[in-house]
């Protein structure tokens, strides 16, 4: 019976990646169209669906919203009872119907001309009522479902979600949505507390802030290190305009021990790096995570700097792996 209930499961699964592979190689100008008349729409989008392509029009709303496009979902018997007023001139509907005949949307259609709307038809069938009337299409590719009857909108309903994320996600690029942007729609959480942090929420500064001259002894050096457990420490031009001249890093340190005989008779200039990379203290704590990390050799640690340029801080990727 186990086996049975697995080898169900598989079948269904691979029914539905079926119908996601299958709308994605139907994907043609008529989805760029699609995009593009979202993209110059002077107004918002508005999703409508009845059933479970209500519940995924919600969803493709929401995401939509999350992402930088702004949308909302309309049911159509409501629509029909008032709540066409939340619809203007300008506005963009996406209208979802897997067969395209769907009652409750075809009776919307005249309205939302009326108002001046655009219409793009989510739809299976692209010879449909539905379809004809619209101004685009999004094409759905969904033989068959993945329930044993045929019947539930199960692959049809992925194959929706999946589109309308296509959508969304290619909007999003189109309007250039960084990682700032979306964290402004996403204050609450894990996901928002990560991408809202700055280098400045998270650096090491004021006594933590480890800084040496450029003419420190190796054992100045040393002490610096080991009382502030860091990793690295800036070596500044001078501890009042506090200019950066260079880093020191554990690895700036091993090399340095190369030089046996000479060791201890070098001084910070001689051992620090140049010229390092660096952040600004406003800086996302995202771009300097990606700084350190995408490169051929890990960063561990980056001088911090203010607007002005004077060294500020020391930030550790230890500690910016934390908020991830």
């Amino acid at each position: 019976m186990s086996d049975q209930i697995l080898e169900d499961a598989r079948e269904l699964l691979q029914k539905e990646i079926l119908a996601l592979q299958e709308t994605t190689d139907a994907l043609d100008e008529s989805f760029v169209q699609a995009v593009r008349l979202i993209q110059n729409a002077k107004g918002k989008v508005v999703v409508s669906g009845v059933g479970k392509s209500g519940l995924i029009g919600q969803k493709i709303a929401a995401t939509m919203s999350s992402m930088g496009t702004v949308a909302v979902f309309l049911h159509p018997t409501d629509a029909l009872h008032g709540d066409l007023g939340m619809v203007n001139e300008g506005d963009v509907i996406i209208a979802i119907s897997h067969s395209g005949t769907s009652d409750e949307i075809l009776a919307i259609i005249a309205p939302l001309r009326r108002i001046g709307a655009k219409i793009i038809a989510m739809v299976g069938n692209v010879n449909s009522e539905l379809a004809l009337a619209a101004d685009g299409i999004l094409r759905l590719v969904v033989h068959e479902e993945a329930d044993h009857l045929n019947l539930a909108p199960t692959a049809s309903a992925l194959a929706t979600l999946a589109l309308g994320d296509a959508v969304a996600g290619c909007l999003s690029k189109l309007r250039n949505f960084k990682h700032e942007d979306f964290a402004k729609y996403h204050p609450a959480g894990a996901i928002g507390r990560r991408l809202l942090l700055t280098v400045r929420d998270l650096m090491h500064g004021g006594d933590e802030l480890p800084i040496v001259l450029p003419d420190a002894t190796v054992d100045e050096v040393l002490t610096v290190l080991t009382d502030k457990r860091l990793g690295g420490v800036n070596v500044v031009t001078n501890r009042e305009t506090m200019q950066l001249a260079g880093v020191i890093t554990d690895g700036d340190l091993k090399r340095a021990l190369k030089q046996r005989e000479k060791f201890f008779s070098l001084c910070a200039a001689d051992m620090m790096t140049k010229n390092p990379t660096v952040v600004c203290e406003e800086d996302m704590a995202s771009h300097a995570l990606e700084l350190m990390e995408n490169r051929p050799f890990q960063i561990l640690v980056l001088p911090v700097l203010s607007k002005p340029g004077a060294v500020v801080g020391l930030l550790r990727l230890h500690d910016l792996l934390k908020m991830t």
